[in-house]
């Protein structure tokens, strides 16, 4: 299911429901992803000072995956910077 996501206190509700899904413990989620548990339990309570690495890792390893809807223009314009660098090499 997607969700669409407004600030960083609806991503934490998420990242409980799905880890409690799969039957598992906070503890025992954070040593296996290798975090510490009050870091989860930050992410869990939509901390919104967490590392981003980190986040990513918890959230890769819970099968949660991020999408982000960018506008066509932008991505144009990224892909032209991209393709200069790439002609300056």
């Amino acid at each position: 299911m997607k969700i669409r996501l407004r600030s960083y206190d609806d991503l934490g509700p998420l990242v409980r429901a799905t880890r409690k899904q799969q039957g598992m413990r906070q503890d025992d989620t954070a040593e296996g992803i290798g975090v510490s548990e009050n870091f989860l339990a930050k992410v869990e309570r939509g901390g919104g000072t967490v590392q981003w690495q980190k986040l990513f890792q918890v959230l890769d390893e819970l099968g949660i995956r991020v999408e982000v809807d960018v506008p066509d223009a932008a991505m144009q314009l990224l892909q032209a910077k991209a393709k200069k660098r790439s002609a300056h090499r």
